[in-house]
């Protein structure tokens, strides 16, 4: 069977930890298939990537040291939240283990397309559908955060559920990346984030109802999949605003215009959203400070300065 012959993927037959590659595909087939190849390709900064030709067609496959393995562990679980709403595609998992060449691994469906003609908006209905969807499953009682915490990027998110959505932005958003990011500030700057902090919901609303988040939507952080629609990758996912999924989507660039549009069809968006869509991008420009310096910043003092300059 190969991956682009349109047949359905077998049923995983377990997701026990695997001790190599070769136990997890067999896993997958019930039999032996031989590896015949493990080609390094592009796939981001932070894991390995690969893709896999076996007998039987070819896998992606991300590795990392065996002391990263959480990374694969977070990874999954965010993937099967996507996956739980029934709105929007995401590759099949089909193993996660540690071999002994290659470290700690999680095996992917092998799923590269040529987008539909209307794949941007197909994408802008889809991620609004995931907006809409229930997320009492993952989190009971309106709650927002996840059953764990994961990463953003290289960076730990604390995800501990809050019934509250501006205090979870504040506790378990803000004040860890500001905290981990002082060495970069100094007075004024500090007192701009404390002001902000005690007075975050003069900005900030709670949503009608709690919205399952990717958690890092920008983009490359979505493929066209084999059946031509975008499907979601390298979540960072927990239960928050819709808002703050779609502020993300700008930061680095956008999105078409098409999918903003038709994201607003089926879940129109708030009219001062621009009033609050720097602030959600505060959280990610002070991750980026943390994890890769300087260069960011100038962005997240800009922020820091427009909101808690004038308190």
């Amino acid at each position: 069977m190969r991956r682009n012959s349109g047949q359905p993927l077998p049923q995983r037959h377990s997701m026990e930890y695997a001790f190599s590659i070769a136990e997890s595909i067999n896993r997958i087939f019930g039999r032996n298939a031989e590896i015949r190849s493990a080609e390094r390709i592009s796939g981001g900064d932070i894991n390995r990537a690969y893709r896999l030709e076996t007998d039987d067609g070819s896998f992606f496959m991300k590795a990392n040291t065996k002391e990263n393995r959480d990374f694969f562990r977070a990874e999954v679980a965010g993937l099967e939240a996507v996956s739980s709403t029934k709105t929007i595609r995401v590759p099949h998992v089909l193993g996660i283990g540690e071999d002994p060449l290659y470290g700690a691994f999680l095996l992917l469906e092998w799923s590269r397309g040529k987008p539909k003609k209307d794949a941007s908006e197909t994408f802008g209905h889809n991620l609004a559908a995931m907006h809409r969807a229930d997320t009492s499953g993952i989190l009971p009682d309106g709650n927002f955060g996840f059953p764990s915490d994961n990463y953003i990027g290289a960076g730990r998110q604390k995800n501990t559920p809050c019934g509250n959505w501006i205090s979870f932005f504040r506790d378990y958003r803000l004040i860890p990346q500001f905290t981990l990011a002082e060495e970069y500030f100094d007075e004024y700057d500090r007192a701009c984030f404390s002001r902000l902090a005690d007075h975050l919901d003069q900005y900030l609303i709670e949503p009608d109802a709690p919205s399952l988040l990717h958690g890092d939507l920008w983009a490359g952080n979505y493929i066209i999949g084999n059946d031509g629609e975008a499907w979601l990758i390298d979540p960072a996912a927990y239960v928050g605003h819709a808002e703050a999924d779609l502020a993300m989507t700008e930061l680095f660039g956008g999105f078409s215009p098409s999918f903003y549009s038709a994201y607003c069809e089926i879940n129109p968006l708030q009219p001062d959203y621009n009033d609050r869509r720097d602030l959600y991008n505060l959280y990610h420009l002070m991750n980026h400070l943390n994890l890769f310096g300087w260069s960011y910043l100038g962005s997240v003092r800009s922020i820091l300065r427009k909101y808690g300059g004038h308190l």
